[in-house]
Order: structure tokens, then sequence, then C-alpha cells
């Protein structure tokens, strides 16, 4: 199972993005259902990153990705555009694949 979680922070902002494990719909690196969300959660990497300019704190291995961003940029047009849109398409990927990829929303606490 693929968990995807997108949290927010005490204002209702999002704040950072974990992704656990994988898909497994098919053999590592057949996998088109973990190659899609990891996909979506690249190019908002780089979109932050690069686009929006914000320094991430990152830690990325084999079957985990998190991203997290400063507290200062949460109202940033581009990155609420950028996380939100990863949000709603890898929620849509969720819908179709319920039994490999689960997305969860949660408060910082």
């Amino acid at each position: 199972m693929l968990d995807v979680t997108f949290r927010r922070d005490s204002r209702n902002r999002l704040s950072s993005v974990f992704a656990d494990g994988h898909a497994d719909t098919a053999v590592h690196g057949e996998d088109i259902v973990c190659a899609a969300v990891s996909a979506i959660l690249q190019a908002a990497r780089l979109g932050l990153e690069e686009h929006a300019g914000v320094a991430l704190e990152v830690e990325q291995r084999p079957g985990r990705l998190d991203l997290r961003w400063p507290e200062e940029r949460r109202d940033d047009e581009a990155v609420v555009a950028i996380v939100a849109t990863a949000e709603l398409a890898v929620a849509q990927i969720a819908g179709q694949y319920p039994k490999h990829v689960r997305v969860r929303s949660a408060i910082e606490t």
C-alpha cells in the first residue's frame, strides 16, 4: 500500500507531504500506479523548488518521500497551487486504486 499524507498547519494551510510504501500493482519497475504518484510528487517538488523558489526540507529514499516547506511560504499563491494540484491528482489516483493508494489529510501537532 502506498500511503500519502498531506499535512496542514493550525491555520489549515498545506505544510508538508509524506509518501511511504509502494502501490504493488505490478513488479518493481513496471508499476504504473506507483510511477504516476511518484511523478506527481516529484513534479510538485520541482515546481516548489524551481518555479516558486522554496527551500524545502526533503527526505528521499526508495519507497519514501517527505517534503516540508517553511511557514512563511504557505500563503504563497504558487506554493498553494502546486501542492493543492498534487493533492487533487494523487486523490484521483487513490480513488481509482483504493486497494493500492491511500491519501490522508492530517493536522500538524
